[in-house]
């Protein structure tokens, strides 16, 4: 059997101190195998926001212990962490975090500016591939302004998808979609997987969490996994 491609033993977290102290995450078991597509449901302020960006390598837990790709994080800089992070996962956030001044092809690009193995002719051919993927191929020198929410979500995916992370992490990706955009988006994951690509993805929509293979419920920093619903409702 293979090994957890992320994995997460008694994991904490807790802000502020003394008499503000608040416990966020409450001793957090969680693993996700390569290819296995996840989705984390639960009320605002449940925590799952906060285990998204522990996962992702972009805040720390208090104690407890988390593994990447088998690499325990509390052994690693914050260098190597972003380098980390960088090479395994590809981030895809509600608000789509596009840079306003910049092109599609340019907001795409922006990940592999840190990856100093590749040369810059090597780009062009990695943002139209991944422009294809998306359908959105002739949108590449528009801006942000000029598309739709639906369109801007799938730039954005096409940026998560620019450095081929074997892990996607997706905090409410279709959270600021109509019904119809959510679903396109939804259609993009469902090939991912099928392409072995391991998706994370926090939601409110219990429609969207009942096309993942597993669901977790998350509760006053609990996390419980709920029975198994076998891809329903896959498009």
């Amino acid at each position: 059997m293979s090994k957890p491609i992320i994995a997460t033993d008694t994991l904490c977290k807790v802000f502020g101190r003394g008499n503000s102290k608040q416990q966020v995450l409450n001793n957090v078991d969680f693993s996700i195998f390569p290819g296995e597509m996840v989705a984390i449901v639960g009320p605002s302020g449940s925590g799952k926001s906060t285990l998204l960006s522990i996962l992702g390598l972009l805040d720390e837990q208090t104690s407890g212990d988390y593994q990447l790709c088998g690499q325990a994080i509390d052994t690693l800089s914050t260098f190597q962490k972003s380098v980390l992070r960088n090479k395994h996962i590809g981030w895809i956030f509600q608000n789509f975090n596009l840079v306003g001044d910049m092109t599609v092809a340019e907001n795409i690009v922006l990940p592999l500016t840190f990856d100093k193995t590749l040369k810059k002719s090597q780009y062009s051919e990695k943002v139209s591939n991944v422009l294809k993927k998306v359908g959105l191929h002739e949108k590449a020198g528009s801006f942000p302004s000029e598309l739709s929410g639906g369109q801007q979500q799938r730039v954005a995916i096409a940026r998560a998808l620019i450095t081929e992370p074997e892990i996607l992490l997706c905090d409410e990706p279709t959270g600021n979609l109509d019904s119809e955009n959510a679903e396109l988006v939804m259609q993009l994951f469902h090939e991912f997987h099928q392409e072995n690509c391991t998706i994370l993805l926090i939601t409110h929509s219990a429609e969207i969490s009942e096309q993942c293979q597993k669901i977790y419920r998350i509760n006053d920093g609990k996390l419980v996994l709920t029975p198994a619903t076998g891809l329903k409702n896959v498009v």
